[in-house]
């Protein structure tokens, strides 16, 4: 079970058997006042920002977004897909619930690109998956329909099955539906994480597709919430997540994926862990913690 999304030179794969894919989520305006007032001014250099800081931090691809106000957002999120596909190699995620501007998204992407999203609810399905098929994208399923976002875990799975089930119908391949579960706050719901396990787990092990999330959701309207991601991330991995919308800056979110990646096999002897945390050569100090003179002592 491999989904593989693509950019012009570079190929990413999502699976239980690879390391898991963190799709950075900070080029999105929802939230975040200042950037929506650039780009909507024309101006992507905060985009241009966030996509090589996020890439410097380790996300493997980059979800952009352009949902604002009030703004022609098929043309600003063409343009800054355009800028993010000049100034970085990884795959992109194409995020809007307006489907004219995933059109122009895929009309301007180089390479196989991930659809963020599609629902159940008929009208969603019946509009984006032609797109999907049409491009050979690959598409993020979200599992509520027209009756919402259910606290049943059950119905929530069987809205996933839906979903894969009508894109196989559409001639998309299983292996290109990556599906998330709805993540819903824990604070408000107490077995959030509980329902968003099993769900992932059942992904896995009955639906076969590979799953992605916004992990941050879990913490919304708490405090401290760093601890809570990442622990969430690496829980939700252990129980076959695959995928994350999340911020890679975050130093424990990175450190909880590369954890994840050593418990689950995915770090073959632990080399990216070894790399990423080995302490600098210690050129500096001698075995007894006394600094090393490059140069001969003097004499008197």
């Amino acid at each position: 079970m491999e989904t593989v999304i693509s950019s012009k030179t570079k190929t990413v794969k999502i699976g239980y058997d690879h390391p898991f894919v963190m799709i950075g989520e900070r080029i999105n305006p929802t939230g975040r006042k200042l950037l929506a007032r650039e780009m909507a001014d024309d101006n992507y250099d905060r985009v241009v920002k966030d996509a090589l800081a996020q890439v410097e931090a380790g996300a493997q691809m980059l979800d952009v977004n352009a949902g604002i106000p009030l703004a022609d957002e098929p043309a600003i999120l063409a343009k800054a897909i355009k800028i993010v596909q000049g100034v970085t190699d990884v795959p992109i995620s194409i995020d809007s619930s307006i489907v004219e501007a995933l059109a122009r998204g895929l009309e301007v992407y180089e390479g196989k690109p991930l659809v963020n999203s599609v629902t159940g609810e008929e009208e969603r399905l019946e509009s984006v998956l032609p797109l999907v098929k049409k491009y050979n994208a690959a598409v993020i399923g979200i599992s509520n329909d027209e009756t919402g976002i259910s606290e049943d875990p059950d119905v929530r799975f069987a809205v996933a099955k839906k979903i894969v089930e009508r894109a196989m119908d559409h001639g998309i391949p299983r292996e290109d539906v990556i599906i998330d579960p709805l993540v819903m706050p824990i604070g408000a719901m107490r077995y959030a994480g509980r329902q968003a396990f099993a769900i992932i787990h059942r992904c896995l092990s009955e639906l076969k597709v590979n799953t992605t999330c916004g992990a941050s959701n879990i913490s919304f309207g708490l405090p401290a919430r760093g601890p809570l991601n990442a622990h969430f991330l690496s829980m939700a991995i252990s129980n076959g997540l695959t995928s994350a919308i999340t911020n890679p800056i975050e130093h424990e979110i990175r450190q909880a994926v590369l954890v994840a990646d050593v418990m689950m096999g995915n770090d073959e002897n632990c080399l990216t862990w070894i790399k990423k945390n080995r302490k600098p050569e210690e050129g500096a100090e001698d075995g007894g913690g006394r600094q090393r003179r490059s140069g001969r002592r003097r004499r008197g």
